[in-house]
């Protein structure tokens, strides 16, 4: 088996001055370099530096990788494909604050260069036909037997732990080997479980989604999809996290939908929670088809997508056509619109000419009124600017 290669080159500076009265000189900080590469077998903890990574790392089950704060991890396009991936049983731990961020980003600074953040877990999921278990859509093999197939997710494990993301921001990944069956996004999520924790993340300008969840019970507070191709938020396969909150995106550029939400076509008893939600979009920002796809709303939910959603803040979303909330298909305004699985409840629209929800085609959505509230004061997401949302001098959320 491949193992992971890392060279640390550590570096000291001594300072010191020769006086009469003997002052003892300072040490400045010792700083991690090398490169990032193959699969980690042994468990290990990166001092903040600046790291190279060189194709798919994969974090094996029962190893951990710790990377402190302030590290800089930057995926190179001469390498071939990137991206960190955490099988299941693996742990990616990386804990930076806001004002030293962990930044994973590309050398060339342009959006689908790598394939970002991926976990896998054994958490719950309904895939379609209600499967238990589904092969992941990014294209990543692994060897079993010596025989190479996709990976796998899914199971019973509600309180699976990949480890722990605080203050990373992923940037320039969104990577498509294979346009609509082999895709990464930002940050990707294979039936992650309850015990991982994912706090104050930022995915920036990549090449499809910002976010996405596929099954798992995971929550995940104070995130920010800035400037991604596709959609800024987007799950499917029965997600169920229900401790979701402060989410912002801003749509610039080519961008689809705000969010997507969609469950396989299974009705399922259950949906995510998510309160305190930014969806914004700037003038002339055109959808990833150009203008024949209508894939220009706020939020869309079909394939019995459902959930509960409370304090929206939406703006931007003019497009000719375009409306706050769609229901794309009649099982989901049936089952989901009218069987009061989808609640928002608070939500505010700042463009007059929004229109506030509508079906596809020969679709009528009437929500039941108490489970779409209009909420005039609704303030959207909170969050705290600092270097974790700062890229090349800008605020993200200016």
């Amino acid at each position: 088996m491949k193992k992971l290669v890392l060279s640390l080159t550590l570096f000291s500076l001594i300072l010191s001055s020769c006086t009469s009265s003997d002052d003892e000189g300072t040490t400045a900080p010792t700083l991690g370099s090398g490169e990032l590469s193959g699969d980690a077998t042994v468990s290990k903890s990166y001092i903040k530096g600046n790291y190279t990574l060189v194709g798919v790392v994969k974090i094996k089950s029962g190893t951990t990788l710790t990377f402190d704060a302030g590290s800089t991890i930057t995926a190179d396009v001469s390498n071939g494909f990137d991206a960190i991936l955490v099988e299941n049983g693996g742990k990616l731990i990386m804990n930076g604050t806001a004002a030293e961020p962990i930044v994973c980003t590309h050398i060339t600074k342009v959006s689908g260069s790598w394939g970002g953040i991926i976990m896998y877990g054994d958490a719950p999921i309904v895939g379609a036909a209600s499967v238990a278990t589904a092969n992941s859509e990014d294209g990543i093999t692994t060897v079993v037997g010596g025989v190479s197939i996709p990976y796998s997710y899914g199971g019973t494990n509600q309180t699976h732990n990949g480890g722990s993301l605080k203050y990373v921001r992923v940037e320039y990944a969104g990577k498509k080997i294979t346009d609509g069956t082999a895709e990464l996004n930002g940050f990707s999520f294979y039936a992650v479980g309850s015990g991982t924790v994912l706090e104050n993340l930022v995915s920036y300008k990549g090449n499809d989604d910002g976010f996405e969840f596929y099954g798992g019970t995971v929550s995940a507070t104070n995130l920010i999809s800035y400037g991604n191709a596709d959609d800024s938020f987007d799950w499917q396969d029965g997600w169920r996290g229900e401790l979701n909150s402060n989410w912002y995106a801003y749509q610039v550029g080519v961008a689809n939908f705000g969010m997507e939400i969609e469950a396989k076509g299974i009705n399922n008893a259950f949906g995510p929670k998510v309160s305190n939600i930014t969806l914004k979009r700037a003038v002339g920002t055109i959808t990833e088809g150009g203008s024949s796809a209508a894939e220009y709303d706020a939020i869309q939910f079909k394939k019995q997508g459902n959930g509960e959603y409370t304090n929206v803040l939406i703006s931007g979303y003019l497009t000719t056509g375009a409306t706050a909330v769609r229901i794309q298909d009649l099982a989901t305004n049936t089952d989901q619109v009218n069987g009061n699985k989808i609640k928002l409840l608070g939500v505010k629209i700042l463009d007059a000419a929004t229109t506030a929800s509508a079906g596809a085609t020969g679709i009528t959505v009437a929500f039941p009124a108490a489970n779409y509230v209009i909420n005039t004061t609704a303030t959207g997401a909170a969050l705290t600017p600092g270097a974790w949302a700062t890229v090349d001098g800008v605020n993200l959320l200016q």
